[in-house]
């Protein structure tokens, strides 16, 4: 099915030919005509399957066939992400579907210096792409009208309820217009989900075009087992044999995060961090190198698992298993886009292994393994090779010995041998006692002594 059959706009065609895509996806294919009739939407979709131009491409195109009533545009369509990574990426698209119909979008989130965003939202703006928390404090200093909202979006919805971020959501529904179209898209489609779904929308058109929480059948998947100690070896050996030239890499910490990158620059390879506590503007220089090639390698924490959109991204390495099962889906999602293979490689330790079986357990599947030469599943422990003590040679316990005599004979009927009695002296009862000292008389003193 072409994308003419959508009912989309000969402007909006051209951009999607301009970026290169000739077929809708699934999700587009369904979601997009719910969308045009005007209907509250509940989508799960696997990362990667174009969820963003899924709902970006109808509302651009009926924002633009109405034009504001009041002269200074206030926002009419606000999406709602969980990190500043997929901020910018939905920011992007909503740009190049918006020009062609002279709408206006901006991006908020915080990290960044607020007052240029005040600045951009008072020369008036058609769309917001906007995290809640930095959306909450606009609207509480009324930079911010969102009364003439038509359409609000969540997107990947399930990462902001992990996030904890289900309060600041339902405190931004309470500036909204009651009537208004409401979208949920989600990459896993859980009780939780539903839950919310029930709250702020109504009566929705549920779609899923995927298995519940089901990684791209593009990804293949591969385990390694190998100790804590020498992870950091076996991934520069991985990207030095394989001449991986872009590996994407995902620690569990900020801190694991630099420490794996200052290891990988030690080793030459041209390597750099991006996590929650690098300032927004060193986070989007970095990924803009990486994806321009000039950085062969980037660390990620789980910020930045969903909010990473990179064409052609090959490899992705799983440097620490992450705590929760489904984000292992999103990151590994980040290669294998826009049916283009990729490859996806984890690194676990013994210590790890209860987290892979919650993994596999989501997947209904377990994931292959694989070994290299150079590097032992399980390192000898130290002290295993140590030459083993020499027997001692213990003394009888003499009472034990006449115990044994003594019930030997009786089973016998002969009497036991008398033992000899040691006796003790009084001497020796007194050994290792203090002597009494010897009582002597006062020393006579005073007058009366002195008298005497």
């Amino acid at each position: 099915m072409p994308f003419q059959s959508l009912g989309l706009c000969s402007k909006l065609l051209s951009a999607i030919a301009t970026q290169g895509y000739t077929i809708p996806t699934p999700i587009q294919t369904q979601a997009i005509p719910v969308i045009f009739a005007g209907k509250d939407l509940l989508a799960g979709a696997q990362t990667g399957t174009g969820k963003t131009a899924a709902f970006a491409l109808p509302i651009v195109q009926m924002l633009g066939e109405t034009t504001p009533q009041k002269k200074r545009r206030r926002p009419r369509a606000l999406v709602l992400v969980p990190t500043r990574e997929l901020a910018a990426q939905v920011s992007e698209q909503m740009q190049i579907y918006g020009r062609r119909l002279s709408l206006r979008s901006t991006m908020i989130y915080g990290g960044i210096n607020i007052q240029a965003q005040i600045e951009r939202l008072h020369r008036g703006i058609d769309i917001v792409v906007a995290t809640p928390g930095r959306l909450l404090d606009h609207a509480a200093r009324g930079t911010i009208k969102l009364s003439e909202i038509q359409f609000l979006v969540l997107d990947e919805a399930d990462r902001m309820l992990d996030l904890g971020f289900i309060d600041d959501i339902l405190q931004v529904a309470k500036y909204l217009p009651e009537q208004r179209q409401t979208l949920l898209f989600s990459a896993t489609y859980s009780q939780t989900i539903k839950q919310l779904a029930d709250e702020l929308l109504n009566q929705p058109k549920r779609i899923e075009v995927a298995r519940r929480n089901i990684t791209a059948d593009d990804v293949t998947q591969t385990i390694y087992s190998v100790e804590r100690s020498r992870k950091r070896e076996m991934i520069s050996h991985l990207i030095r044999k394989g001449e991986w030239n872009q590996v994407l890499v995902f620690a569990r910490t900020r801190y694991s995060a630099d420490k794996l990158t200052a290891e990988l620059l030690f080793d030459g390879i041209n390597t750099a961090a991006i996590h929650s506590n690098k300032s927004q503007s060193l986070r989007t220089r970095t990924l803009k190198q990486f994806k321009q090639g000039e950085l062969r390698v980037l660390v990620a924490t789980d910020v930045a698992s969903r909010g990473l959109d990179i064409a052609h991204l090959p490899h992705v390495v799983n440097y620490e298993l992450p705590d929760i099962p489904e984000d292992y889906v999103h990151r590994i999602g980040r290669t294998g886009r826009a049916g283009e293979a990729g490859k996806a490689l984890s690194l676990v330790c013994p210590a790890e292994q209860p987290k892979l079986q919650a993994i596999e357990k989501l997947l209904k599947g377990a994931i292959p393994r694989e070994s290299i030469a150079e590097f032992l599943p399980i390192s000898i422990k130290r002290g295993a090779l140590k030459k083993p003590r020499k027997a001692t040679i213990s003394k009888p316990n003499p009472k034990k010995v006449a115990a044994k005599e003594k019930a030997a004979a009786a089973r016998s009927g002969k009497p036991a041998a008398k033992t000899k009695k040691v006796q003790r002296s009084t001497k020796s009862r007194t050994v290792g006692r203090k002597k009494a000292a010897p009582t002597r008389s006062a020393p006579k003193s005073g007058r009366r002594g002195n008298r005497s």
